[in-house]
């Protein structure tokens, strides 16, 4: 049997596609799988690189496979589409994981354990879940003003926002019933984020790098935890690679010995950018000469620099100050005080 140097995966609902290469990069196994059948199809492999998309499901193969003896590698999807050949189908797809997963300079995806996959899983929800708030307060807020009650913005006015609504006669009472509705699923939400929020930090008080992360001004513990569990700094060479994956560098547009530098790429990591770039706007708004989390370079950057752009600066830097924490285990130092 010809020996395979390298299987790659393309993974669906239910059928997966395989594509195998020997040492010559030649394919010799082209074939398709059903989901059940695919651990005792590798279990009879020698121990082999078997290369998978990081997309939905492909940790839990990556582990699976792993345990059968298996060299498992993740690719990011965007950089599998430069090598798909026209006409896209599931074999082109395989054929194009295999070509890139075989390129020198490529990068590759770690695999998660179980464990840190639930740890995420938590915190992603959080997030749904206060964009589901958000939609419904939205909505609460909008209807209401069509019968012309109003109240000012947050989440803390959705009471008295509702008080009116049930004081107001002139709205219909099908209408007040409904508004009411939306009212009982806001509060709703609020109870199970405020149960997700204690979860949350009592595994951040429980994590000792989440703790350290926390120490950085603009850091609170759901960015501090989400650090800790969704970044691997072995991964990254430097912390300016930690910002470029996380979106926090500027895209650039050089050509003729011409440098040109535009806004930040957004790619990468969307969640914590937000979150990094939410703390750096509180650091910026409480920034006065003299208090503690206002370095010299930050006020020099606002005295030069529109708000918004330094958010984004000091995000990058915050970004940068947490890989070197994380690779090196040392604690944040803060920046030296102007006598």
């Amino acid at each position: 049997m010809t020996e395979i140097k390298r299987i790659a995966i393309d993974t669906s609902k239910s059928v997966f596609t395989l594509h195998g290469v020997d040492l010559q990069d030649r394919p010799v196994l082209r074939r398709d799988l059903r989901r059940a059948a695919m651990i005792g199809f590798f279990t009879k492999l020698p121990p082999t690189e078997v290369v998978l998309e990081a997309c939905g499901g492909s940790h839990h193969w990556a582990r699976a496979l792993t345990a059968l003896g298996h060299r498992v590698k993740l690719i990011p999807p965007q950089y599998v589409k430069p090598f798909v050949k026209r006409g896209k189908n599931d074999r082109n797809d395989a054929e194009a994981i295999c070509e890139a997963a075989g390129r020198p300079n490529m990068s590759f995806v770690p695999v998660k354990s179980a464990a840190r996959q639930a740890e995420l899983m938590v915190l992603r929800t959080r997030e749904l879940l206060v964009g589901q708030r958000t939609q419904l307060i939205n909505a609460l807020r909008g209807h209401a003003t069509e019968f012309g009650v109003i109240a000012a913005k947050g989440t803390g006015n959705v009471a008295a926002l509702l008080e009116k609504i049930a004081a107001d006669e002139d709205i219909p009472p099908v209408a007040r019933q409904t508004l009411a509705m939306l009212g009982d699923q806001v509060a709703r939400v609020e109870t199970q984020l405020a149960q997700i929020d204690a979860s949350l930090l009592k595994a951040h008080k429980a994590n000792p790098v989440s703790l350290a992360l926390a120490k950085i001004p603009g850091v609170g513990p759901i960015t501090a935890l989400t650090l800790a569990t969704e970044i691997d700094p072995n991964h990254f060479k430097s912390g300016r690679h930690l910002a470029a994956w996380i979106g926090l560098t500027p895209k650039e547009r050089s050509t003729a010995g011409k440098q040109r530098m535009g806004g930040i790429s957004r790619a990468g990591h969307e969640r914590l950018r937000s979150l990094l770039v939410l703390g750096a706007t509180t650091v910026i708004q409480h920034a006065k000469p003299g208090s503690q989390s206002a370095s010299a370079w930050l006020l020099q950057l606002l005295e030069r620099r529109p708000r918004k752009l330094a958010a984004v600066a000091l995000a990058n830097k915050i970004a940068r100050i947490a890989w070197a924490m994380m690779s090196t285990g040392e604690a944040y130092r803060g920046t030296p005080r102007e006598a």
